[in-house]
């Protein structure tokens, strides 16, 4: 049975509400459909342009101090804006029309920021690096970076986050119907218990999302069509109804059992939760928020850090004249998110310039389900759980030329901004996690994976070579992850990664061109199907070639999966019978990959990484989220037995032979503008205090 069987008739027979918004083309529609370009030039004026404001709550030292550029400030406060819904350039954003309007016929938002700064503007380099939070969390400045006098600007883009202390929010409005009255459609949750328990569990739900806001429930009687919960162990299985009165939208404890008191956000089930199963539940949900004014939200700050002395009501901005160059970091979600903002158009601003000069979304292969209506932009999910999860579809080539055949769509990521001129120089970041769990590879070939994609000129990708989604995350016991192997322990990515940023300033600031991408590819075998790899068979050691897959699926026809846009009236989505091509990276003898950028774990190895491993879960079939494994050699010829991988001892002969051979790496990397001097001489200089052999 596939993996995106639809409900029972129950969920068939919900009853779905639409707007006069929403868009055309549905999951696969026939035809190429070509995002519309934004426009060229500025449209009319409106009566009163948009005005912004800067509050400013909080101004603190920084402790310590960056190289010649000394002391850095924290700047705290928020950004309120106002967003033209008959700008053409705002016209994309769902459900804009749909938001109440101020008293000057614009809809507002309100974001958090901070901005560190050098105390002594006059030692500003000139670049503003805005760091896009993930869920709320604050991005502090980076000391390297600092040194070489950055102003950084962390911004909420994301409106579900909760207030929280040392959380950023994005204030962003309900849209209604034109009467007032709550707008509502069909949505759906999965809901995933970690004990069993009588307890409530609480909506979004998801292994990303739970501690974001979520859409309430239109009616607490769950007995009328639209409302469906089942339960399944993995994807692919059959699910299983679980009557309504086995269920409620309540909150439950032990001092209060079901059926609990009455809740719009939470879910209360009789019989405990079973955390062996995954629990999908379909309701009808209300008043959606008007979530793409995030984008906008980050366009016009932006503009207005980079370009305007002062906000409407005469607050200067602290940066004033200080702006060159503006350059766009985002990792996980928030380079996901990144990715749909120039995607959608908006790093072309309101007068019609470039917002960023440069962006770099890190461990990003999909984009952000930002634009929908009920749009919850944390998403995710892998081969179990969230499969078919918003945040997946979307245009996955770059160039506007780009043809999926297998949706039958042209038109790439950069299409809106090639035809407005105002396309950023971007850099993407690759973990291996990417190409097994989060459905990377056809970013680098096409729908079907039969030919290697040619990248536009202003694009690089870079490959990290047998890393995993956490980047630089210290090795952990499988058993503490939930993994059945050990985590990967590839730490020498972290450098890399630095190298790659300081090689998008001097791209951005100087003109000076990067290196061109480092990506496994078909034309020489070092892209290939999951069944195609040739890993060692390392004791205790399983590959399966268990990747997650990526299906068109059918959403409805209000819904544009190219743009991750409009309303999904077809829920769960119907599987349209055509799967796009995922392909993995091939590996050495050692099973380390072959491709990529070889960080100094990888081309001078103590052990085996992978993207990949597998949850330790009894009976479940998936993935471990975003963790690899890591394998180490043995020390000896003698101690490895029936491992086909040398020895550290027959590699490196000796501690001297190690150190020789990290430093020759080291040199390689910096040659290549993969890793910076200092950090190539640390690397050194920590392998010489820290000996792997005698």
């Amino acid at each position: 049975m596939k993996r995106w069987s639809l409900l029972a008739a129950t969920v068939a027979s919900a009853a779905l509400f639409l707007s006069a918004c929403g868009g055309s083309g549905g999951g696969g529609g026939g035809g190429f459909v070509l995002p519309p370009p934004a426009a060229t030039t500025p449209p009319p004026a409106t009566a009163e342009a948009p005005k912004f404001k800067l509050a400013i709550a909080k101004t603190e030292d920084v402790a310590g101090t960056f190289g010649s550029v000394g002391a850095y400030e924290k700047i705290t406060g928020t950004f309120t804006g106002e967003v033209d819904p008959k700008d053409a350039r705002n016209a994309i954003i769902q459900d804009l029309s749909l938001a109440p309007l101020n008293a000057n016929g614009k809809v507002e938002y309100s974001s958090d920021f901070v901005l560190f700064k050098p105390k002594d503007m006059g030692k500003a380099s000139g670049v503003l690096r805005y760091d896009a939070p993930n869920r709320g969390n604050i991005v502090n400045l980076d000391p390297y970076f600092a040194s070489r006098g950055y102003v950084f600007l962390t911004a909420a883009w994301q409106g579900d986050v909760p207030a929280a202390a040392g959380k950023l929010t994005l204030k962003v409005p309900v849209a209604r119907n034109a009467d007032g009255s709550s707008i509502t459609g069909t949505y759906r949750a999965e809901l995933l218990p970690t004990a069993a328990s009588n307890d409530s569990l609480p909506l979004p739900g998801g292994p990303f999302n739970a501690a974001m806001q979520a859409y309430a429930t239109a009616s607490l009687d769950n007995t009328q069509p639209g409302y469906v919960l089942t339960r399944r162990i993995n994807e692919a299985d059959a699910r299983q109804l679980i009557p309504a009165s086995d269920w409620k939208f309540a909150k439950c404890s032990a001092a209060a059992p079901f059926p609990g008191t009455p809740d719009e956000t939470n879910v209360c089930l009789r019989d405990k939760w079973d955390p062996a199963y995954m629990y999908e539940l379909v309701y009808v949900a209300k008043d959606p928020k008007v979530m793409g004014l995030g984008l906008a939200a980050v366009r016009d700050m932006i503009a207005f850090f980079h370009r305007e002395a002062s906000d409407a009501a005469g607050t200067a901005n602290p940066v004033a004249a200080a702006i060159r160059n503006t350059i766009a970091s985002g990792v996980s979600q928030c380079g996901n998110f990144m990715k749909t903002f120039v995607h959608l158009g908006f790093n072309q601003d309101l007068a019609g310039r470039k917002v960023f000069d440069g962006v770099f979304a890190q461990i990003a292969a999909r984009q952000t389900n930002i634009n929908m209506r009920f749009a919850i932009p944390g998403g995710g999910g892998g081969v179990r759980t969230d499969h078919t999860a918003f945040g997946q579809a979307g245009t996955r080539g770059l160039s506007k030329d780009y043809v999926d055949d297998v949706a039958q769509r042209r038109g790439g990521i950069l299409s809106r901004c090639e035809a407005s001129g105002t396309c950023p120089k971007l850099f993407i970041g690759f973990s291996g996690t990417e190409f097994y769990v989060l459905q990377g590879s056809p970013l680098l070939t096409d729908a079907w994976g039969t030919a290697d994609l040619v990248q536009p000129d202003n694009a690089r990708i870079y490959y990290y070579a047998s890393t995993h989604h956490l980047l630089g995350l210290p090795s952990l016991p499988g058993a503490s992850a939930g993994a059945l192997y050990a985590t990967n322990a590839n730490a020498g990515v972290v450098p890399v990664v630095r190298a790659l940023y300081q090689n998008l300033e001097d791209w951005v600031v100087k003109g000076t061109t990067p290196p061109d991408s480092q990506v496994p590819k078909l034309a020489d075998a070092t892209l290939v199907r999951p069944q195609q790899l040739k890993f060692p068979a390392i004791p205790g050691a399983n590959y399966t070639g268990l990747v997650n897959t990526y299906s068109l699926l059918d959403w409805g026809p209000n819904y544009r999966p190219q743009d991750e846009s409009g309303i999904a009236t077809q829920v769960p989505p119907a599987y349209l019978g055509r799967d796009y091509a995922i392909l993995v990276p091939q590996v050495d003898a050692d099973g380390n990959d072959i491709a990529g950028i070889r960080s100094l774990d990888v081309a001078v190895p103590v052990g085996t990484n992978t993207g990949w491993n597998y949850t330790s879960k009894p009976g479940t079939i998936d993935l471990a989220g975003l963790f690899g494994a890591y394998f180490p050699f043995a020390k000896t010829a003698a101690q490895r037995g029936a491992d086909p991988r040398p020895s550290l001892q027959e590699r490196y002969t000796d501690q001297a032979g190690y150190l020789a051979a990290l430093t020759a790496a080291a040199n390689d990397l910096v040659a290549r503008r993969f890793l910076l001097r200092a950090d190539a001489d640390a690397a050194i200089a920590n392998a010489a205090a820290n000996p792997v052999l005698p």
